[in-house]
């Protein structure tokens, strides 16, 4: 098993995060991809951050964070917008979104 860390770009608070949501080791996240690591991410209440969700897919093409341009870089914004709308809700508030993960309302 091989730390996330071990990716490059990624270092030991996105490492943090990932285990947060039992993605532990390098492997699995590349396993599961960034769409999916990253809507797990937002699902555990993660704030969506456009640069973060393209270091994470530059990191698992093994590319420097910073290759991202031009159309490429429209398309994944266009994946991460999508995403957002789905996994993060920004009218709801950090306490409303904790008592949905727990279980206590549904929102």
């Amino acid at each position: 098993m091989t730390a996330i860390s071990s990716i490059r770009n990624l270092g030991p608070a996105m490492e943090s995060a990932f285990k947060k949501v039992g993605i532990t080791s390098a492997e699995e996240l590349r396993e599961i991809g960034a769409d999916a690591a990253y809507a797990k991410l937002l699902a555990s209440g993660t704030k969506p951050h456009f640069i973060g969700y393209y270091v994470l897919h530059m990191a698992l093409q093994g590319r420097p964070w910073n290759d991202c341009k031009g159309e490429e870089k429209k398309a994944l914004r266009k994946q991460f917008d999508a995403l957002k709308a789905q996994s993060f809700d920004q009218d709801r508030s950090e306490l409303e979104d904790f008592l949905n993960r727990i279980g206590v309302v549904d929102l």
